[in-house]
């Protein structure tokens, strides 16, 4: 029973530290925003937003989202697993509203994969393919980034560190009080924690908890190539899908910056959001929050743009994943994650809620 035990208070600390992470980083926002850029500027850029474009954005990334199920149904169908098209599309939406929305310890990719074995009986290729789905996802990201860096971006390295605020020296030097401060509270509080036994006892646990999760990914990440691999065209139209639907994304970004007076030209639009979405794919906060707004405010003012306008960026992005993940909401509370048939109505009432009595992991 013990034993039982340790990995859920392992998981516990880590979604308390996510948490803390995401409200020092709102508190943080706040002070700054007051300080530095002003609420009545912020509103400001706000209120210059066409709606129009807003929906559009918006308009845009559900779609995108969609066939982003699509490359999922893909990837299943390879391995075999036929599960109909709008059922697959389905589930990621609900990994998609946990991932936004749920400060739990269940992500929406692990959820995506409980469930997706519900559907089938090939519950092993059925959980690996939301892990290459992922990977797929994240590669295609990093693809975009070098490429559009190495090519235009490159050769302004000073030009785009010393623009703008002055570069991250400039910025450190500027809050080197608050940065200082920041460390001492951090070292005080993690001291007091060491010398605590339980605490001390249960961050052990905590760390031992994340390496066994990276041996995990480690295994996963062999067991999909050895998968995969024997079906070479589908991970090509895989990633080629997913490539054409992260620049459409952020094309629509674009749009919506271009809208609200920024000037930046696209190409740091392909860098700095595929940056930043790599970076909040890192489960150091709920859903990416504060990391993402934060470094994508930064790289945008390292350009020249206005620090309320970067900000007002960062915000509309979160906005409208927010909004378009709210379907999954919807689809977990009618049920419609779940397979259909009245074999399984007894076992779906079982696996409705997440937070049953079987494991998921």
């Amino acid at each position: 029973m013990p034993n039982d035990q340790e990995p859920k208070k392992s998981r516990s600390i880590f979604l308390f530290l996510r948490i803390a992470v995401v409200l020092c980083g709102i508190i943080a926002g706040i002070v700054w925003i007051s300080r530095k850029v002003g609420w009545g500027n912020l509103a400001n850029t706000f209120r210059s937003i066409n709606l129009g474009v807003f929906a559009l954005v918006l308009g845009v990334f559900i779609i995108s989202q969609v066939m982003v199920g699509l490359r999922w149904w893909l990837l299943l169908r390879s391995q075999s697993i036929f599960i109909r098209f709008w059922a697959v599309v389905r589930l990621y939406f609900l990994g998609w509203f946990y991932n936004n929305f749920m400060p739990g310890s269940v992500g929406g990719d692990l959820l995506r994969a409980w469930y997706v074995t519900r559907h089938t009986d090939k519950k092993f290729e059925a959980a690996l393919s939301v892990f290459v789905d992922r990977l797929i996802g994240l590669s295609s990201t990093l693809v975009i980034a070098v490429f559009f860096y190495t090519l235009f971006l490159r050769d302004k390295g000073l030009e785009i560190t010393s623009s703008g605020q002055g570069g991250l020296l400039s910025s450190m030097a500027q809050y080197k009080w608050v940065l200082f401060w920041a460390v001492v509270v951090f070292t005080v509080i993690l001291g007091a924690l060491l010398l605590h036994t339980k605490t001390r006892s249960m961050l052990v646990k905590a760390c031992a908890y994340i390496q066994q999760s990276g041996l995990k990914i480690i295994i996963k990440f062999k067991d999909a190539v050895v998968i995969y691999c024997k079906k070479p065209l589908t991970i090509l139209l895989a990633f080629g899908l997913t490539l054409f639907l992260q620049m459409l994304t952020i094309t629509a970004f674009w749009l919506l910056g271009r809208n609200m007076g920024i000037q930046a030209g696209v190409k740091y639009y392909y860098v700095f959001f595929t940056l930043t979405w790599v970076l909040g794919a890192v489960p150091v906060s709920i859903g990416g929050a504060v990391v993402v707004e934060g470094m994508l405010t930064y790289l945008f003012s390292t350009v020249g743009v206005a620090e309320d306008a970067a900000f007002a960026l960062a915000l509309c992005q979160r906005v409208v994943w927010m909004l378009a993940s709210l379907p999954g909401a919807a689809i977990h509370l009618i049920g419609a994650h779940l397979p259909q048939g009245p074999q399984n109505s007894l076992q779906n009432r079982k696996d409705f809620f997440v937070d049953s009595k079987k494991s998921i992991d």
